[in-house]
């Protein structure tokens, strides 16, 4: 996958988690844009070593559902970690 395709994954990966996630999480289209390519990356490193499935294509349904969820498990621990710092 190219560089700007993984780019734009990320970014709608990421607001796809907001949206799922219950609660007021901060930041803007940048930190969503950063939290969801991370989460893209966790979520293809997670998929190729428990199912051997990783993030190939871009319209591969494994590959954004390993996107979205990698970027769910990233923005659960940004919300701990700014929670904390807040406090």
């Amino acid at each position: 996958m190219g560089f700007f395709a993984f780019l734009i994954l990320g970014l709608i990966a990421g607001a796809i988690a907001k949206a799922i996630l219950p609660g007021r999480q901060g930041g803007g289209i940048l930190v969503t844009l950063l939290l969801g390519v991370v989460g893209a990356i966790l979520g293809g490193w997670i998929g190729s070593a428990l199912f051997g499935v990783g993030i190939n294509e871009f319209f591969s349904l494994s590959t954004w559902l390993l996107a979205i969820g990698g970027a769910i498990i990233v923005l659960l621990v940004y919300g701990l970690i700014t929670r904390r710092s807040v406090r």
